[in-house]
C-alpha cells in the first residue's frame, strides 16, 4: 500500500507540472470560498480531498466526507480573524442516519467591518482632499445544505446546495453554487483517495458586470506512514492537487501525528501561492459517555499579510 500511495503522489507532481502556466488573478467574484474553514484544513496545508476521521466540518472540506462521521450528530464552530482584520466564522450541523445517508446544513460568513465613505473635495481636482459623508459596512456568506452517502464500505460521494451573496454598502450580488465530492477508503482504511468539485455554478453579475465563479477542482491522497487510520498512534501524510479557475495550479502538503487519540501535531506547506507558504496547529480529543469534543488551532503564515490564526470545535454525540 505504501507503494500505490508513493506512485500516486507522483503522478500527482507530474499532472501539476503538465498543466499549462498562466496568470488568471482576479477573474472570478466569491473568492471568500477559498478560504480554509476548519483550523484543521488550515493547519494542514489546506489539504482536504482526502483527510479522514473527519466532523461537521468535512461539509466546507469534501462533503462525501460526512456520511463517514463516526457518530450520529456532529456541530461544528470555527472562527478566527483573517488578513486587514477581516472577521470569518462558520457553522455546520450534521445527522448521520444508518439508512438514509447524512444530512447537513452550514453557514459561512465574512465580515469585513465598518469602512469611511469619501467623495472628492474638489472635482476638478480630484485626489487633492475628501469629505467624509459616512460609514458602510460589506460582507458576504454562504448557506448549504449537504447529503452524503456511502455506497459501499470503501466508497461514499456528497453535494452540498448553497446560497451565497456579497454585498457592499446599497450593492450586492446572489448566486446558487453546488459542491460535489467523492472517497475511496482502501479495505484496510490505510490508503484514501479524495476528489472535489466546489463552487459550480454559473456565472453572475454586480452592478451590471458579468463575473465567474471561483471553481476549484481537487484530487488528493492520504496515508499512514506510521501505525493505521484506526491505532492509538499514528502519522499521517496527505497531498491535494489542486486546479483553481483564476490561478495557476497548486500542490498542497499536509502531515498530522496522532499521539495516543488524544493530542495532535499538524504542519503543511503551500507551494505557488504570491504569500502563502508554511502551516502550522495541534488539536486535542476530549471523549466521555455523552460524546467526543475536538478543539483545534492552526496557524498560517501569510507572508508580508501577516499571519492567520483559527480555532474550531467539534461536538459529536
Amino acid at each position: 500500500m505504501r507503494k500505490i500511495t508513493t506512485v500516486v503522489m507522483f503522478l500527482i507532481l507530474i499532472s501539476m507540472e503538465a498543466f499549462p502556466r498562466f496568470r488568471k488573478v482576479g477573474t472570478t467574484g466569491y473568492v471568500f470560498l477559498e478560504i480554509p474553514v476548519t483550523a484543521r484544513m488550515s493547519s494542514m496545508g489546506e489539504v482536504s480531498a482526502g483527510v479522514f476521521p473527519c466532523g461537521a466540518g468535512s461539509i466546507f472540506t469534501n462533503p462525501s466526507l460526512v456520511s463517514l462521521i463516526p457518530t450520529r450528530y456532529s456541530v461544528h464552530s470555527t472562527f478566527g480573524d483573517y488578513i486587514a482584520d477581516i472577521g470569518h466564522k462558520a457553522f455546520s450541523c450534521v445527522i448521520n442516519t444508518a439508512s438514509s445517508g447524512a444530512f447537513g446544513i452550514s453557514l459561512n460568513v465574512l465580515e469585513m467591518g465598518d469602512m469611511l465613505e469619501t467623495v472628492n473635495a474638489d472635482p476638478l481636482n480630484p485626489g487633492s482632499s475628501y469629505i467624509v459623508k459616512g460609514t458602510f459596512s460589506a460582507d458576504a456568506f454562504s448557506a448549504g445544505l449537504t447529503y452524503s452517502r456511502k455506497l459501499t464500505n470503501w466508497f461514499a460521494y456528497g453535494l452540498t446546495i448553497k446560497f451565497v451573496r456579497e454585498r457592499i454598502a446599497s450593492f450586492e450580488s446572489r448566486n446558487m453554487l453546488m459542491d460535489v465530492g467523492m472517497i475511496y477508503l482502501s479495505r484496510n482504511e490505510r490508503f484514501r483517495i479524495g476528489g472535489y468539485m466546489q463552487n459550480f455554478g454559473v456565472d453572475t453579475k454586480y452592478i451590471g458586470d458579468s463575473f465567474k465563479m471561483p471553481m476549484i477542482f481537487r484530487l488528493g491522497v492520504s496515508g499512514e506512514l506510521l501505525g493505521k487510520i484506526n491505532t492509538p498512534s499514528r502519522l499521517t501524510v496527505a497531498v491535494d492537487a489542486i486546479h483553481p479557475s483564476d490561478y495557476s495550479e497548486r500542490l498542497n502538503v499536509g502531515l498530522e501525528y496522532c499521539f495516543k487519540s488524544r493530542l495532535f501535531l499538524r504542519g503543511g506547506y503551500k507551494f505557488n501561492y504570491d504569500e502563502e507558504g508554511w502551516t502550522a496547529g495541534f488539536g486535542t480529543l476530549l471523549s466521555s459517555k455523552s460524546g467526543l469534543v475536538n478543539v483545534d488551532v492552526s496557524y498560517a503564515c501569510f507572508g508580508r499579510l501577516g499571519n492567520v490564526t483559527r480555532v474550531s470545535v467539534n461536538i459529536g454525540f
